[in-house]
């Protein structure tokens, strides 16, 4: 669900984001921003989908039952305060880390402007602005 709403303001960022370079193909560029962060996304979560098997099936034994979902039955390892630092890092991560590698398409190859930290998140407050401002009313 946060990758689907970060998914939502990627695809407003790159369509503000051609319009104001003036690129060709404003709506290609929106696609290639959603499409490449949803895979993204996709890819990354079955990384960590993969980790979290492996090491639970290292565990072997009657620790682990993969059949129909039954190894969720025990929190195992994420009970306490680094469990919930490992939840967090396997929710957040592929977002995070899709959202920095979308950035670097957008500014090499849509903005073309060099590479700095403003540079690169360039242009996310004035979407939130104009999003803010798309919800007052005309007088």
């Amino acid at each position: 669900m946060i990758s689907g709403i970060v998914m939502i303001f990627v695809a407003l960022w790159f369509y503000q984001s051609a319009m104001k370079a003036k690129a060709g193909n404003a709506m290609m560029w929106v696609a290639i921003g959603a499409v490449g962060f949803f895979a993204l996304v996709w890819l990354l979560q079955s990384v960590n989908v993969y980790i979290l098997e492996s090491v639970r099936a290292s565990e072997g034994g009657a620790g682990y039952e993969s059949i129909q979902g039954a190894d969720r039955k025990d929190p195992g390892d994420f009970l306490g305060f680094s469990g919930v630092l490992k939840s967090i890092y396997f929710e957040l991560s592929p977002s995070i880390v899709a959202f920095l590698a979308i950035a670097l398409v957008r500014l090499k190859f849509l903005t073309k402007e060099s590479f700095s930290a403003a540079n690169l998140f360039s242009g996310i407050k004035e979407m939130f602005v104009s999003i803010k401002q798309s919800f007052k009313t005309p007088e």
